[in-house]
């Protein structure tokens, strides 16, 4: 250290253990400011710059940007805001090689025969995956005008997400979901796209039909998961009111009959739900398994009308 007690460039690289190139382009860069120049122009720096390039090279060891690390130095409460963005983006990348190495497994893994369909298939969607074309089904699906918040509680139950770290059949049943639900289609909104409780000529209005029904699957969840046997309870009493309600009508014999010829399976929708039920797993039903075992309450003729 010179008499004034400041460092040159090099004295500061040599201090630090970097290069003087290193120093200078932190310096160019604000990122590392000096304390004066010497009369020849030549840089000089404190001791307070050796502390300051060392908080600058571990923020790079990190992999932070130049931008995030100046903002981190600037302002003290942004070092907080830069971490959590780089977790974010950390998560994302581990997230993308996880789905990466799950799809080569599925791939080396497979017989020769199915190597071209599942690239096909594997291609067809982003690593990671997101969900919105799973969202674009349910939006032409659900009847038109439905309530904002209602339309977001049914896309929460109705879109499975991605698994984080997600096993070659997983991989292999959201390509399957995912190249079905963008498939073609009806247009949105005819006669043979929509089920007949959407059509406002079969006279439902489906905003209350849908809060009623998500009351019912919540009622309906625990045997589900236990695999009873559909049966007549509050759960099957729940589901009709449903769609009495949403027809201003009341729960009799004869309406469950209409209602029960109204539930027809629909092999659109029953895919669906079948790739999604080998997406999650046994745990959790979806709202299809939980619709199916309520309309089986239904058919199977058992249940007493709601009084």
């Amino acid at each position: 250290m010179s008499a004034d007690g400041l460092w040159s460039i090099g004295e500061l690289a040599e201090r630090a253990g970097v290069t003087v190139k290193t120093v200078r382009f932190y310096s160019d860069r604000g990122l590392l400011p000096e304390a004066r120049r010497s009369s020849g122009g030549h840089r000089r720096y404190g001791p307070e710059a050796l502390d300051r390039l060392r908080t600058i090279r571990s923020l790079r060891a990190l992999d932070l940007p130049v931008p995030d690390v100046a903002r981190a130095l600037d302002r003290e409460d942004a070092l907080e805001d830069v971490i959590a963005g780089q977790l974010r983006e950390v998560g994302a990348r581990l997230a993308a090689l996880r789905w990466r190495e799950a799809a080569l497994h599925l791939l080396r893994d497979c017989a020769p025969g199915e190597r071209a369909e599942r690239l096909r298939l594997i291609g067809s969607v982003t690593a990671p995956p997101d969900t919105a074309a799973l969202a674009h089904f349910w939006k032409r699906w659900l009847p038109p005008r439905l309530p904002a918040r209602l339309t977001s509680a049914i896309l929460d139950h109705a879109v499975p997400q991605p698994p984080a770290d997600p096993t070659p059949d997983q991989v292999l049943t959201f390509t399957r979901l995912h190249a079905f639900v963008s498939g073609p289609c009806p247009r949105a909104g005819t006669a043979h796209w929509q089920p007949a409780a959407h059509r406002p000529d079969e006279g439902y209005r489906p905003a209350v039909l849908y809060e009623g029904l998500i009351e019912a699957y919540a009622l309906a969840a625990a045997d589900v998961r236990a695999a009873r046997a559909p049966y007549a309870g509050e759960a099957l009493d729940c589901f009709v009111a449903a769609y009495a309600r949403s027809r201003a009508t009341r729960d009799t014999p004869a309406f469950r009959r209409l209602l029960g010829g109204q539930l027809a399976a629909d092999p659109r929708v029953d895919r669906y739900w079948q790739l999604a039920a080998e997406l999650a797993g046994p745990a959790e039903p979806t709202p299809g398994a939980l619709h199916d075992w309520l309309r089986a309450a239904l058919d199977a003729g058992s249940a007493r009308p709601a009084s």
